[in-house]
């Protein structure tokens, strides 16, 4: 299942996971990337609970916004490689 998910999502793993500089990672930095992509999935789905009750398409901007910068935590939380999620933190 893992292997069909990383097909899946590879356009992204392969931006994160490219190259080939030292990387300085720990592993409670995917721990942080998971929580972080928790809480960018829940006030997408916040947003999108008040938008519809507003009735405001206007809303939409920032439920998108939310929720992709959510799912891309989520992908490389769960799938990427080490390198990937160091890139996210920095290789510093």
């Amino acid at each position: 299942m893992k292997a069909v998910m990383r097909k899946v999502f590879a356009p992204i793993l392969n931006h994160f996971e490219s190259g080939e500089e030292q990387i300085s990672y720990k592993k409670s930095h995917r721990t942080i990337l998971l929580v972080v992509g928790v809480l960018f999935l829940v006030l997408s789905s916040l947003s999108a609970f008040a938008a519809v009750y507003a009735m405001q398409g206007a809303a939409a901007i920032p439920i998108i916004v939310f929720f992709a910068i959510g799912l891309v935590c989520f992908v490389i939380g769960f799938l990427g490689t080490d390198r990937a999620v160091a890139k996210i933190w920095g290789n510093k």
